[in-house]
This record gives C-alpha cells, structure tokens and sequence, in this order.
C-alpha cells in the first residue's frame, strides 16, 4: 500500500491524535464543515496572509495550487535558484513524503553571489505565539533541510494588537510583529522524523487506529470528525459533563463512563451538580430577583466586527466595534416595540451608533441585557468618544443582567450546564430558537456583516446579508422578552 503524502496541516492533525491524521487522509468526508465562526478565522487568516507579503516588496507568489503539486514544485525551485528574488511565498517543497507550501521564505543571503540562505517565517492571524506553532515550523524546517535550503532563523510573524491605527494606508511592519523562535523550534525539528514514521505506519492500515474521545480531541484544536467519532456515545456520556475536564478524566480514571454513574459524595462544581441531578430547579428567589426591573424595560443586544487589519483611525487590530443593536421595548402593560439599527457602509460606525442608541433607550427604565459584553462596549465607546460619556453615564446605571439570574435561579436539564442563551432559549422556548434564520450565531454574524460592508458587490446579496443580520439581532432581543414571561411563569408572577 504507498503511503499518501502528508501535508504540514496534516502533520499537525496527527500531534493532535493519530486516529484524527486517518480519517484526514482516508475518509475527509467524515468531517463536520467548519461551522461559520471557524469559517470566518479560517477566512481571516487567508486575508492576513496576502496582507503580510507587502512587507516583503519584490517577492514571487508560487501561484500554483495544492493539486498542481508537480508544477509548484518546479516553479518553487526555480525561483529558490533565482538570486534576484527576495522572498518566495506560498513555496511549495516536499521531502520524505511530506509536502509543505511555506507562507514566507526570505532570502538573507545569496543575493550577490555568496551561498543563500533564507529566514523561514510562518504567518498566522492569532495575536501571539502558540505552542501549536512550534510544531508547524518545525515540520517545515525539517523539510527544508532535506531540500537543501539553509535556514539562518525560523519566525512566526503575528497581529501586533499594540498597532495603533491612524488611518490611510496601514502600515504592515507596525501591523505585523515578527518573534524568532529558532531555539525552540530546532528542539522540535529533533523530534520530527519519528513522529512522522509514525504517522505512515497508521496511514499504511487499513483501518483507522483505536483512539478513544477525549479532552485531546479539542486541544489544540477542535477535531472536526467529534461527531463522527462520539455517534455511538450515550446521550449522558461522562464527556458531556461541563467545566473542569480534569474531574472528568479523574471519573473516566474509575471506569465511569456515564454521567448518572458518578458516586455519591463525588466533588463536583455546582454547573456539574445540576447536570448530574438532572431535574428542573426553581429558586424560591426568582420572583423577588425578577420584580427588581423597571418599565419600560429595553431588551438590548448589540452585534460586533473584530476586524484583524484595521479601517477605522483610532482603533487597534481586532478591537470589538459595535456596528448593530436590537432594542425590544416592554411598557408597563404589555405592550412591545422594537427598535433597531444597523452600520451598513464601509465607514466609521460609532458615532453613529452610539447617537441612535442613546436615543432608543431615553431616560427611563431598566435596561435588560444578558452577558457583560453591553457593559463593556458602552464603556469603550465612553472612553473613544467623550461627548458621550453624560449620556452613557446614567445608561450604565439602568443596565439589567439576567444572565446572573438565570444561573443563579433556575435550572432546566436541557442547558445541558451551558447558561448561553444559545442552550437556554431552545430548552425554554424551543419556538425561538436560531434553527429557521440564515445567520444562527454571533461569529457568523460577524462574518457576514464584514463580507457585506467590504466584500459583496451585488446588491441583491447585500440586501439580503443585511435582512438576515437584522432578523438575528431582533431575535437575541425577542428572546430577552420571553425568557422573562417564561421566568416570570416559573417563579409564580
């Protein structure tokens, strides 16, 4: 059987868990698509990459796609022989099976006829360096060696969210911080050829390896093929446990393998305890906790962009910028409005946003949101924008968490230990949940609004994101409204 040809991704999988690296190679339809958020980084990424070549003036793009593997192959070395070229990137090199396309090869010597060397530098959108690009660079140095290419430093060149920017033309080398991490990653690059003889001896069976589920599967990042791998599990398996994954592999450690064998006595957090019971719970609090909210009672959610590259002067690498809000208004009697805005232009949304808010909310009553994320914003925009720190100061004494309510007040078995609205709503008011909208959750939103406002130029499609974006806003905030009938139900008022 000829072993298939691994990649640095692939590699990187097989670290993670062997049986992960197989089912990559033998059966990639056993995967779960990337769910929108991870789409959205996975988006940002590829973006970051093409902005962190224009540090690089002169460099060649190995244009060549992963399934040219010959052609890329050939143009790579063709461009390493060219002394006239600076920086290489995307080049494509293979050795012992594994095939690489490197993000940045800079040439730092061998320009004026002296033996070449290069600085091998591998681009990532995160903020900072990670343990798990370690062994990204190392896989690749590995084979770059054994295609001859000397590396004189290995670096991972990252977001410097410290960038103040000022507006105009961004300026990558403020945008971009370069570590050198060559000590580190020449410890690693030790280790490489026998964890990848290792990988080839499982990709040569027939059948995947034996590998149970567990916390590795999410570490150091999520394994798409959970699903396929947990299918047979039952509905309460000991992994469906929330919080400290270290009480669950105590439990796994005796033989426990459902969440209902778990012995009496056992420590548990009280997320887990609740779990664990698996009974409705009502505070003989909750009403009092309920009836401390004033009318007319704004149900508010506001919806961000984290933008990696910044637009707008005076904002740093993925600040949150408030570009959407959702306000459903409750009178005294019942009655509900709504009211709503949202940024739609490829300018700066603040100002605007912050005026229409103040508006919406007025003088009175509480103000119902469910996180501190609310908070958080509203003091940021207090701190950018000062003519509005008279109006946001008394905005922040009205806001109403029923986040800490819920949690600290009821309990349905359904939140499966999650307090999210996203695990609450359907387990309280299934009617409501996100299943019939096209924009499902806060990362996708995110997504979409960014591909509206910079990318999409049909205005059908555009209309139809910003349909979308409002109909998911209008929900978080609907939901507010009805969570608080509902608690207000259970609680007797």
């Amino acid at each position: 059987m000829t072993t298939p040809r691994l990649s640095k991704s692939k590699f990187v999988a097989g670290l993670q868990c062997h049986k992960r690296v197989y089912l990559d190679v033998h059966h990639p339809e056993w995967a779960a698509p990337p769910d929108p958020s991870l789409q959205a980084v996975l988006d940002m990424g590829t973006e970051i990459g093409v902005l962190a070549r224009s540090r690089f003036p002169g460099g060649v793009l190995i244009e060549e796609t992963y399934r040219q593997r010959d052609a890329a192959l050939a143009h790579t070395a063709t461009v390493v022989a060219d002394p006239a070229a600076p920086a290489i990137f995307e080049g494509a090199f293979e050795y012992d099976g594994v095939l690489i396309r490197v993000d940045v090869l800079e040439r730092t010597a061998g320009m004026g006829g002296e033996t070449p060397s290069w600085r091998l530098i591998e681009v990532k959108s995160s903020s900072r360096v990670k343990d798990v690009h370690f062994a990204d660079l190392a896989i690749q140095s590995e084979v770059l060696r054994g295609n001859g290419i000397a590396l004189s430093a290995m670096c991972l060149m990252h977001i410097d969210t410290d960038y103040l920017y000022a507006g105009g033309e961004i300026d990558v080398n403020r945008l971009f911080a370069i570590e050198d991490v060559t000590e580190t990653v020449v410890q690693r690059r030790g280790e490489v050829p026998a964890q990848v003889e290792a990988m080839k001896a499982v990709l040569r069976q027939s059948t995947p390896p034996v590998v149970e589920p567990g916390p590795h599967c999410h570490t150091p990042y999520e394994c798409p093929f959970w699903n396929h791998c947990t299918k047979d599990k039952p509905a309460r398996w000991i992994y469906h446990l929330p919080g400290s994954k270290q009480v669950v592999t105590g439990l796994v450690e005796q033989g426990i393998t459902t969440i209902d064998e778990i012995p009496a006595g056992t420590t548990l957090s009280l997320s887990q305890r609740r779990v664990k019971d698996n009974v409705e719970w009502v505070s003989a609090k909750l009403g009092a906790a309920l009836e401390s909210i004033r009318y007319p009672v704004h149900h508010v959610d506001f919806e961000t962009v984290m933008l990696a590259a910044p637009r707008f002067a005076s904002t740093r690498p993925y600040q949150s910028i408030p570009v959407q809000w959702s306000n459903h208004i409750e009178a005294e009697s019942g009655t509900v409005t709504h009211q709503e805005f949202l940024h739609d232009e490829p300018t700066e949304p603040r100002k605007r946003w912050a005026e229409a808010l103040i508006e919406s909310l007025g003088e009175h009553g509480s103000i119902c949101v469910y996180s501190a994320y609310e908070e958080a914003m509203i003091r940021q925009l207090a701190a950018a924008f000062p003519e509005f720190q008279s109006a946001f100061k008394p905005i922040l004494k009205r806001l109403w968490d029923l986040h800490p309510i819920v949690k600290d007040h009821y309990y349905h078995p359904a939140f499966n230990g999650s307090y999210s609205m996203k695990s609450v709503l359907p387990a309280v008011a299934p009617a409501l949940a996100y299943d019939d909208l096209r924009i499902r959750e806060g990362g996708q939103a995110a997504a979409e609004y960014y591909r509206m406002v910079f990318i999409e130029t049909d205005w059908i499609e555009r209309a139809a994101i910003r349909d979308a974006l409002l109909r998911y806003c209008e929900r978080d905030t609907f939901a507010l409204v009805e969570l608080r009938r509902i608690l207000r139900e259970k609680a007797g008022r």
